[in-house]
């Protein structure tokens, strides 16, 4: 009796464990599988207790484990393509600033901007007056960024009416692609402004009066196409220094056809004692408590151009001139206060060109070489008004063009001032000026008034 009740015992025991171990297996399936897995007929409990053994339930929580970790990974990934089925794009626009419309992953963007200038001039001489109302220009601008944001591109078209060369149909003004990376040594190619005087890189809408120096407008390079290394933070210090060397074609911007031989060869230095600024915009917007100063010094060598003035100008027809450039600028903004001055230089030393015409007669094409520079300063007496004055003088080589020399003679010396309403910074401004223009001879002097909307969108 003794034997059979610890035999009976024993037996309950087993059966008790067996017991226990289904319930715990039902349990699981009920978590795992939800209600109605656990209303499904239960495994019968009459099971022989072979079957009940300790490894025959390893091998069903085994079973199990693999079951609770199948749903776990499927929830892993549902965000994950969840994620992928939302990406699309994002779209932004502010005054000024365009509409951008960037991926989710950021890896393309496209801001589209447009801008126009309204213009009235009146021009009073010796005997007539005369006045010039007129759409300036109109731009349409393209920027973005494509694959990555170190991949940059430009488009720029213009339509007004003094936007284009003559001879040339073309309205592209800048389409180039920057890839900057490599902070030291950032890289373009395209056409865009040759990286030569401060006061012709700073864009049109960035003036701080109506229209550009005549200085520059005389001897400065304009847009070429070309290659280019560059950078504004060169050492990562701040901006304290910058350079750029470009190698280009030397004929300007949208000359289509073969040309001789040649390119233009120029190299610019930047120096920023006290740090990066806005030093490609004229005027002291942000009125800083602090001073800023840029100096900059440029060169350049154009070999073989036909162009009169080296990158614009007539087109010349009894060969090609090499011109050596050179110029330095400086920029100082406080609290403000802006200052703006250059000096250039365009110079060859062959002043002019001599052939023969289709009857036998001897024809000249005269080279243009001088130099000149401009004094130019600004003041905000409130956040949205500006007052500002310009210095600007002119002068020729002797035995080069006689059109320079007369120009120089009647018209050589400017100086002026003006008033800015900054309605959205230099996107939306109202823009007056005066200047009197002279030279040695006085009786060709004139005055000339300007009232302009520059808006950008």
């Amino acid at each position: 009796m003794r034997a059979a009740n610890i035999e009976g015992k024993e037996g309950g025991g087993t059966k008790s464990v067996c017991a226990h171990a289904a319930l715990v297996l039902a349990m699981t399936a009920v978590l795992v599988h939800g209600p109605a897995r656990a209303q499904e007929p239960a495994p019968a409990q009459t099971a022989t207790p072979a079957a009940d053994t300790p490894t025959a339930t390893a091998e069903r929580l085994a079973e199990l484990e693999q079951q609770v970790d199948l749903p776990r990974s499927q929830q892993e990934e549902e965000p994950k393509k969840a994620a992928e089925e939302k990406k699309g794009v994002s779209v932004s626009a502010a005054p000024g600033k365009g509409l951008t419309v960037t991926t989710d992953d950021g890896r393309f963007a496209i801001t589209l901007r447009a801008r126009a200038q309204f213009r009235e001039t009146l021009t009073w001489e010796k005997d007539k007056t005369t006045h010039e109302i007129n759409v300036k220009t109109l731009r349409l601008i393209t920027q973005g960024h494509v694959l990555t944001t170190d991949l940059k591109y430009t488009l720029q078209l213009a339509f007004g009416g003094n936007d284009f060369e003559t001879g040339s149909a073309s309205p592209i003004f800048d389409a180039f692609i920057d890839y900057t990376r490599v902070r030291d040594l950032n890289l373009r190619v395209g056409q865009y402004f040759v990286p030569f005087d401060r006061a012709r890189t700073i864009r049109e809408f960035a003036l701080q009066l109506v229209d550009r120096q005549q200085v520059v407008q005389e001897l400065t390079l304009d847009r070429d196409v070309g290659l280019m290394l560059y950078s504004n933070d060169l050492g990562g210090l701040n901006g304290m220094l910058g350079y750029h060397l470009f190698i280009g074609g030397g004929e300007g911007r949208n000359r289509f056809g073969p040309q001789a031989l040649g390119g233009i060869y120029v190299a610019r230095l930047v120096l920023r004692p006290w740090g990066n600024f806005d030093d490609d915009q004229e005027g002291d917007l942000q009125r800083l408590p602090k001073p800023r100063l840029a100096i900059g010094l440029a060169g350049g060598y154009n070999q073989g151009t036909n162009r009169q003035r080296s990158t614009t100008g007539t087109t010349l027809t009894l060969g090609t001139l090499d011109y050596t450039h050179a110029a330095a600028d400086v920029v100082f903004k406080y609290r403000g206060f802006s200052f703006l001055g250059e000096a250039v230089l365009r110079n060859t030393g062959q002043d002019f060109l001599e052939g023969t015409n289709a009857s036998g007669a001897t024809i000249r094409e005269y080279s243009r070489s001088g130099w000149g520079y401009f004094l130019q300063a600004g003041l905000m007496v409130s956040p949205l008004v500006e007052v500002a004055a310009r210095w600007d003088q002119l002068f020729a080589f002797a035995g080069t063009d006689p059109a320079l020399i007369n120009q120089v003679n009647t018209q050589g010396r400017q100086v002026g001032g003006g008033l800015n309403v900054y309605l959205n910074g230099h996107a939306f401004k109202l823009q007056t000026d005066y200047f009197y223009i002279f030279g040695h001879d006085r009786s060709a002097s004139r005055h000339v008034a300007r009232l302009q909307l520059d808006a950008s969108f």
